[in-house]
């Protein structure tokens, strides 16, 4: 082989291994140009110009054909980058225990279309997570979209590697059911293409919003959130979720804050997961839920509206500060950098932010030499987002093996 074709061949090469972390690049907003790609990237022009036509081949992402340089700025105008729209979709679904949502996410977190399904949910995950599926379809159909994956969100601890939801607990699913590989034939038998993977709510969400939404940025970065019933936590840590050595990491909710507290379904007593959830909200505040709507729902509009009844105050303020001393105590141990809170969390901090961020400042050791930035996740539905990124992983791994 002559050194010409060597070169090119090595060219070929390392264009090839950076489609990954291109691809990766731009899905997170964080390549809006050719020039910043080229940067990040660490490679040349030419290279760069490669990697972003390959990826504009697959149709996974768009190069502006008329380059242009932002407004005051200096030097030679680049090509702007973008996803798709247009690309492909994978299906992403989240259960809870008022119901479930299936949508078709793109790349960059873009949701192309949603179906909720506000349903009873049945104690046997397969009838549940067929209709789940279904009603991915369903929208498939409609859209014509190619589908290149399956990720679902549930509201358990999911044990890797066998993929088995261990505990849960408000959907009357049994222990242990092996919720990864029901969603898989689910997903096979109604024709979707692509591989179909599992993971807990709040991690889901953690790793949606470090991608696209209020953790951009961030190093390490704690999540913590109450949906509808109990309380979650995840860590990601540069970029990847840190699920401990088989899945079950952060389980937070069974922090105590309360020793005299309420008893929990874990065995023990005042734990976070009952203490701090839109249920103990409701109780403190002394409201009897109703129906209607789901358990955050009522909450929700409650604090929202009548913040400024003593009882619905009294109630927050309570909430907040069992909140604020499970916060200090996972700062001290974790030391993150930023912590994000979702669900009725995110609620109580719009509140009354600088109650919480005083109680988690006295509490933890780090908090009093400056604190650590407590925001309000961004992304609406965030753990279905994150279920998408979970069946977006390979295809931003390896565009082409993905693909073809």
């Amino acid at each position: 082989m002559n050194g010409k074709a060597t070169t090119t061949k090595a060219r070929l090469e390392r264009g090839r291994s950076a489609l990954g972390p291109a691809l990766e690049l731009v899905h997170t907003g964080r390549a809006p140009t050719r020039a910043v790609l080229t940067a990040e990237l660490g490679v040349t022009r030419a290279t760069a110009g490669a990697v972003a036509a390959e990826l504009e081949a697959l149709g996974l992402i768009r190069v502006d054909s008329r380059p242009g340089a932002a407004a005051g700025s200096q030097g030679r105008p680049s090509h702007r980058l973008s996803v798709d729209g247009a690309g492909p979709v994978v299906l992403a679904a989240q259960v809870h225990a008022d119901g479930f949502r299936a949508a078709l996410v793109g790349l960059g977190g873009r949701t192309v279309a949603t179906a909720p399904g506000c349903v009873t949910v049945s104690a046997d995950p397969a009838q549940v997570l067929g209709e789940v599926v279904e009603a991915g379809a369903v929208l498939l159909r409609a859209s014509g979209r190619r589908c290149v994956g399956a990720g679902l969100a549930v509201p358990s601890a999911v044990a890797e590697p066998e993929g088995t939801a261990l505990n849960p607990l408000h959907l009357a699913w049994p222990a242990g059911a092996p919720v990864r590989d029901i969603f898989a034939e689910q997903v096979r038998a109604a024709g979707i293409h692509g591989p179909a993977f599992t993971g807990n709510d709040v991690n889901l969400a953690a790793l949606a919003e470090h991608r696209h939404g209020a953790g951009r940025g961030a190093q390490h970065l704690l999540c913590v959130a109450t949906g509808h019933r109990g309380v979650g936590g995840a860590l990601v840590l540069d970029g990847r979720l840190h699920t401990g050595s088989s899945g079950l990491a952060l389980e937070v909710g069974h922090l105590t804050v309360n020793p005299e507290g309420r008893a929990c379904h874990c065995g023990s007593r005042g734990c976070l997961d009952v203490e701090a959830d839109p249920l103990a909200f409701l109780t403190a505040a002394g409201r009897e839920p109703g129906p209607e709507v789901s358990l955050l729902q009522q909450s929700t509009d409650l604090l929202r509206r009548e913040y400024d009844d003593q009882a619905v105050r009294n109630a927050g303020e309570e909430l907040i500060d069992r909140l604020g001393l499970g916060l200090a105590g996972l700062v001290n141990i974790l030391n993150p950098d930023r912590i994000i809170l979702g669900g009725l969390h995110r609620e109580l901090l719009d509140a009354d932010p600088e109650r919480l961020r005083a109680v988690v400042a006295d509490r933890s050791l780090w908090g009093r030499s400056g604190g650590v930035p407590i925001l309000a996740c961004t992304l609406d539905h965030n753990s279905l987002v994150g279920a998408a990124e979970l069946a977006w992983q390979p295809v931003l791994d390896d565009p082409l093996g993905a693909l073809a």
